[in-house]
């Protein structure tokens, strides 16, 4: 398993997040960093993530997805998100 970078921009005014937050729970591994931003751990590839979550975009959305690997640092998190993240990240 790895783990991932889910970030999007939902463009329709008055955008429905809900299906979006409900696919990336439904990975059971995850963390919502902050806004649009999220780490998830699955064992699906990039592609694979990007096609689950394309069914809750619209066509003039932005998405991207790309495997989190090697170092990462941060600052300003709670020390619970910090946590998670180094458990994700090792």
């Amino acid at each position: 398993m790895a783990a991932y970078i889910v970030t999007y921009d939902l463009h329709k005014q008055g955008q429905n997040y809900s299906c979006i937050t409900k696919k990336l729970e439904e990975y059971g591994y995850y963390c919502h960093l902050q806004g649009s931003v999220w780490v998830i751990v699955t064992s699906q590839n990039c592609v694979q993530i990007r096609d689950n979550l394309m069914q809750c975009l619209d066509a003039n959305d932005k998405l991207f997805v790309g495997q989190l690997a090697g170092e990462a640092a941060w600052t300003g998190y709670t020390n619970n998100i910090s946590d998670w993240l180094k458990g994700a990240l090792s």
